[in-house]
């Protein structure tokens, strides 16, 4: 038996290049369980990181109990992390649930039934409607919810309403990723396979410590640096993490660039590619537009000057560029570090551009992983919830609007898109000044996770605004709501998302929802039928009932879009494992990377988006567009590197950047609800280079003050292995579980000190960039609650070990066939007595 707490990352399946990651089957049961108790296990898909492993879920006495992964899944191989170990099903009979709903009277929130909660929703929204118009009205949704509501609420709020204000919690998350392909590929997309990693010679992390944001992706990587012919692994963070250290234990590169400065060193090793003609320039020709511009653009970032811009060392970062310059096949991963940082689209897309120089796309290990925050983030995207058009139609384009207005048979002028969808910082804002009189919340917290936190509190609060909010538990944020509504959460109802590397899965219901808790889609549905939306025939508008029903007119969405889910069914679903989209009657088992023709949806008709300026973020107009002459060629796009919106100063001479910690998802409303989670990471940090510690006078755990221009956190000090002039702090942490605390005395929430700035194409606000100081203001009486198991581990000294898991099992299984495997399409599954030889 394991403690996943104390082992991560658990034991080790090492094997060769070219051969198939073996299976391990991890399982995690309620203290005192064996399988023997369990009555069944039901289908599903873990929802806690974008990774989305194939589980199932114990079911005992009509409750959740335990876990376990499934060997026959392409993702995780049987695998799973500790937060889906441990963290998936104990919130699930919390007896803090929502279990009716509640309506604010006097200035409380009080129970009710549905139909008065309801009533009162309506009320306000047939009333904004007669006054305001659909403009009165947003929604702001999350990376958590199922495509049968995704899309349901795209289409009662497109079709129905007729509003453009709606984003998801994914803009701080993941909105950098779908820009970034975007701009170089013309849609969203996924390009590579975690499959790659079985192929590829050098793997370069990009602002993502993989080993505590996907811990099972992160076992993977291992298990190949573990074994023979291991790939080099290069780490871009200003942070000491996990995948620093195994880039120095491979031969690779650490490189920790100043906060702030991606952009600047990615357009030195783009300049040392060019240069030193580490570029396919038959490839590029065939294959890219844009080699001069990117050419002109980059030259003047020579090492020198990437060195002194980035405090990087010359010699360490040509040494980076060599690596990816000459390795025959490298992956790219990429994540917060780039996206919540300044410049983040460009220095995303210029990830890209190290691929098309090198023509590395469309085959196996030579992919890119632009990864997302949350489980079903892709399908936000994909199904029109963020504000998009469902199936990756471009809003620009009358020919994709008039598409859509087919399907729902609705006037195409009602499907807005007159303008460009309204990104979530906005929503805030048009919230904040009353424009939007209904603001709709859906599983997600913005009361911790958004910004500058005294403002959203400001907005949530005011009369200006009427707040609902459909969630599990009373949040921060819905301690503010007119009426919060109670929703059924993962494994209380059905339903199929898609994981960050385009991987389908179906979950299925395996217990009932508490009280008179309903499902996102049930509450959806009730609320279009309260307000009667209808199409042009007079049918009503939504004419499903069911989540398979709804799957189905989601499907039809995407006939003959790069995002094609038509081959898929749940019956299909319910086979051994998840499937990669495009599933059609070309692909009907699936895709496991795009692009090896390799032909791009960049054309006129095709593309999602004409492009923007990466600078300043000014639209490409169509006749642009149509003057490039893309035709399925990709875009080198470059852009120069600008110094980020607020530097350190006399006042604020520290730069603050928030992250994740590998024991805690997002506002911990589920993982803080797990014992062994909670207590492995149970308070907030802030984490300080020994040198500005000592500056300061600080030792570990003593408590610190850290304040920006907006506001201010107290919390003890771990003195660890960021990069000197940084402080890091996790942003999980709100004021839920803590006692007598009011809003007005928030003392631990990172999201205090960030500012409302966000990048001119993503519109995904930074969280990286923020100046701040730091005072102490009382000795420590022990060390901070930050864990010493991985990136936030001390820099001196023996701290207790964070540890304390409850037990879990690991078993190595036989490794079966899994569709799509270019390991197993040429060297066949690994015998299952091989692999425990290795260990």
């Amino acid at each position: 038996m394991t403690d996943r707490i104390a082992d991560i990352w658990g034991q080790r399946t090492p094997h060769a290049r070219g051969t198939v990651w073996p299976a391990r089957v991890d399982e995690h049961l309620e203290a005192g369980l064996t399988g023997a108790d369990v009555d069944r296990w039901v289908q599903s898909a873990c929802v806690l990181c974008s990774n989305g492993c194939g589980c199932d879920i114990a079911v005992k006495d009509g409750r959740m109990v335990g876990v376990r992964g499934r060997a026959t899944d392409v993702v995780n191989h049987g695998r799973l992390g500790p937060k889906g170990l441990y963290g998936s099903t104990p919130w699930a009979s919390s007896p803090d649930r929502l279990t009716r709903p509640l309506i604010r009277e006097n200035g409380r929130l009080v129970e009710t039934d549905w139909p008065t909660a309801m009533g009162r929703i309506v009320a306000r929204s047939q009333q904004l409607l007669a006054e305001k118009g659909p403009l009165s009205h947003g929604f702001y949704t999350t990376g958590q919810m199922f495509i049968e509501e995704y899309y349901t609420l795209g289409v009662l709020g497109k079709a129905g309403l007729g509003t453009p204000h709606m984003d998801g919690n994914t803009r701080l998350c993941t909105a950098t990723s779908a820009a970034a392909f975007k701009e170089s590929f013309g849609a969203d997309g996924q390009p590579g396979s975690y499959t790659d990693i079985e192929h590829c010679d050098a793997i370069f992390l990009y602002g993502h410590n993989m080993a505590e944001t996907q811990t099972v992706l992160w076992m993977r990587i291992l298990d190949r640096t573990r074994g023979e012919d291991p790939p080099a692994i290069v780490c871009v963070d200003p942070r000491r993490t996990p995948v620093a250290e195994e880039a120095e234990r491979t031969g690779g590169v650490h490189l920790a660039p100043r906060v702030g400065t991606n952009l600047a060193l990615m357009n030195g090793l783009t300049r040392e590619l060019l240069s030193n003609g580490w570029y396919d320039e038959t490839w590029v020709q065939e294959h890219t537009i844009g080699l001069a511009e990117l050419r002109a653009v980059v030259e003047p970032y020579t090492l020198t000057a990437v060195a002194e811009i980035c405090g990087v060392d010359a010699d360490e970062l040509a040494r980076a560029a060599r690596l990816f310059g000459t390795s025959e096949n490298v992956l790219s991963t990429v994540l917060q570090g780039f996206y919540q940082s300044h410049q983040a689209t460009a220095a995303s897309v210029a990830v890209h551009n190290l691929h098309l120089l090198r023509g590395m796309i469309g085959r196996p290990g030579a992919g890119i992983l632009q990864m997302n925050g949350q489980p079903t983030a892709q399908n936000n995207r994909e199904c029109g919830a963020d504000g998009d058009l469902p199936g990756f139609r471009n809003w620009d384009n009358p020919a994709h609007v008039q598409e859509l207005a087919d399907l729902w048979n609705v006037d195409v002028a009602t499907i807005p898109h007159w303008a460009p969808p309204t990104n979530a910082m906005q929503i805030f804002g048009y919230a904040e000044d009353g424009t939007i009189g209904l603001l709709w919340i859906s599983a997600t917290n913005p009361a911790v996770s958004m910004p500058e936190s005294a403002r959203i509190r400001k907005i949530l609060g005011g009369d200006q605004c009427f707040v609902i909010v459909q969630d599990l538990f009373l949040t921060e944020t819905a301690q503010y709501a007119d009426v919060v509504l109670p929703a059924a959460g993962w494994g209380e109802k059905t339903g199929s998302f898609t994981n960050v590397n385009r991987t389908v899965h179906l979950s299925e219901k395996a217990v009932d929802a508490p009280g008179e808790a309903r499902t996102d889609l049930e509450i959806f549905l009730m609320y279009a039928d309260a307000m009667d939306f209808r199409d042009k025939d007079g049918a009503p508008l939504i004419r499903w009932r069911t989540p398979d029903a709804a799957f189905d007119a989601w499907r039809e969405a995407t006939r003959g879009r790069p995002v094609d889910y038509t081959g898929l069914s749940y019956e299909k679903l319910r086979g051994p494992t998840g499937i990669p989209w495009p599933v059609n009657e070309q692909a009907p088992e699936g895709t496991d990377r795009l692009y090896t023709d390799p032909i791009f949806p960049t054309s006129t008709e095709q593309c999602e988006t004409y492009g923007h300026d990466l600078l300043t973020g000014a639209s490409v107009t169509e006749q642009e567009h149509r003057a490039m002459a893309p035709a399925g060629r990709a875009f080198l796009k470059g852009c120069a590197y600008t110094p980020a919106h607020e530097l350190p100063s006399e006042a604020y001479p520290l730069l603050f950047t928030t992250g994740r910690t590998v024991y805690q998802f997002h506002t911990r409303t589920k993982t803080a609800r797990s014992r062994s989670l909670r207590e492995a990471a149970p308070d907030a940090w802030v984490e300080l280079n020994p040198t500005d510690a000592e500056r300061h006078g600080i030792s570990e755990g003593d408590v610190v003050r850290v304040e920006s221009p907006r506001g201010a956190i107290e919390v003890k000090a771990r003195v660890g292995q960021v990069m000197p002039g940084a402080v890091f702090a996790p942003f999980h942490y709100g004021s839920w579980d803590l006692a007598d605390v009011t809003p007005a005395s928030q003392s631990r929430q990172a999201n205090e000190l960030t500012m409302t700035v966000w990048d001119p194409v993503s519109k995904q606000p930074y969280f990286k960039t923020a100046a701040c100081r730091v005072t102490k203001i009382a000795d420590g009486t022990g060390p901070s609650p930050a864990p010493t198991t991985a990136a936030s581990a001390p820099v001196r000294g023996h701290l207790p070990p964070t540890q304390g898991g409850s037990p879990t099992s690991s078993r190595l299984v036989d490794t079966p066939r899994y569709p799509n495997d270019p390991s197993q399409d040429t060297a066949g599954p690994a015998p299952t007595e091989t692999i425990a030889g290795r260990l």
